[in-house]
């Protein structure tokens, strides 16, 4: 997976509702994000796999990896590409014996020691954060952008890592500019009047780094 100048977007049914959420996540692919993330915290299993089975073609027509969080068992039923999991959601070889080999698979980390442990396990890519407080981790505070070039240099030389967390166009220069390669926006692009213009947007100031 390339290193650098990723945006890494997510299709949330907190921010979306169910019907529309195909239109967003071809306007998500039309604008060119780099990964696309189904996450439906509190829907059932059975709703998550019956969308998932809609995405995963238009992410194979764009040439984008399609990844599930949460639910290995899902991603490995739909051929996703990609499974994400928290910090409590069990370890590498746990997933790795749902999902095979091949898959990619991403961990959530909150600290420098969590980012190094990801690693050191074998994930193939994380995500870092949240960097500012937001609404999609209700009551977890930000961790701030000071860490943020230390973890790129010593765990995004090997692999990607994705700052995350309250992550908007407007202070997504801020970020860069503390050392991130690769961004993962929500609501800012799910909210937005226009979600490809907005996504496109979002790829151009990664661009500039």
């Amino acid at each position: 997976m390339n290193l650098h100048g990723q945006l890494y977007a997510i299709l949330d049914l907190g921010y979306v509702r169910e019907e529309h959420a195909l239109s967003a996540a071809k306007a998500l692919l039309a604008g060119g994000a780099s990964l696309l993330q189904l996450r439906a915290k509190g829907h059932s299993p059975e709703t998550i796999e019956a969308l998932a089975r809609q995405v995963v073609p238009l992410c194979r027509e764009a040439g984008v990896p399609f990844v599930v969080n949460d639910f290995p068992d899902i991603a490995a039923a739909v051929g996703a590409d990609g499974i994400h999991i928290g910090q409590d959601d069990g370890s590498l070889a746990e997933v790795r014996q749902i999902v095979g080999e091949g898959m990619l698979v991403g961990r959530s980390t909150h600290s420098p020691a969590q980012a190094r442990a990801a690693l050191e396990e074998g994930f193939d890519y994380i995500g870092f954060g949240p960097l500012f407080p937001t609404p999609t981790k209700q009551g977890r505070p930000g961790i701030g952008t000071a860490d943020i070039a230390a973890v790129q240099l010593e765990v995004g030389s090997r692999i990607p890592v994705f700052c995350i967390g309250g992550i908007k166009r407007a202070n997504l220069s801020e970020v860069l500019a503390a050392g991130a390669c690769n961004a993962v926006i929500v609501s800012d692009l799910l909210c937005a009047p226009d979600m490809e213009a907005a996504t496109r947007e979002a790829i151009a100031l990664l661009a500039s780094r």
